[in-house]
């Protein structure tokens, strides 16, 4: 389990956990349709720094599931900037997290392969967000049964 900062809308997102090695394009990232419904977590240390334009999306609305990033920066230094990514964010509901060492979890991902992931913030801070993350489908597609998720007194 990691921890960190909220640093998006707040609520529970869950998912394919995936990263991306791009230095920019964060918000073509989060619009890019072959990241729906995933965990993106961004291996750059700095993400935000140049804020948000309407002309960089890539479909209609963001497609990702969650968002995970190193350092999230506090302000948009971008004459084209619209506005700041937390704020982009926010506006659009997608759960995010800071303050997370991006590659270490980079190298997680690389060695052990495809995981589930769950970012959770507030009141979803809780042993129960670690049974959510559980992959409900094997890898081959199929439904697994519901297994009880037994987790220790303290985390």
């Amino acid at each position: 389990m990691l921890s960190g900062v909220a640093a998006g809308a707040q609520g529970e997102a869950r998912g394919e956990v995936v990263f991306n090695t791009s230095m920019t394009g964060y918000q073509e990232v989060l619009t890019d349709p072959s990241y729906a419904g995933q965990i993106v977590t961004m291996t750059c240390p700095e993400i935000g720094n140049y804020g948000v334009s309407g002309g960089d999306v890539e479909s209609r609305a963001p497609q990702v599931a969650g968002f995970v990033v190193r350092e999230e920066s506090p302000m948009a230094s971008n004459w084209r900037a619209e506005g700041t990514l937390r704020d982009y964010l926010v506006a659009n509901h997608i759960v995010a997290i800071a303050d997370i060492d991006t590659r270490a979890l980079t190298r997680r991902l690389r060695s052990g392969g495809v995981m589930r992931g769950v970012i959770a913030t507030g009141d979803g801070l809780d042993g129960p967000a670690l049974c959510r993350a559980r992959p409900l489908h094997s890898e081959d597609g199929r439904v697994r049964s519901r297994q009880r998720c037994h987790l220790p007194a303290t985390i």
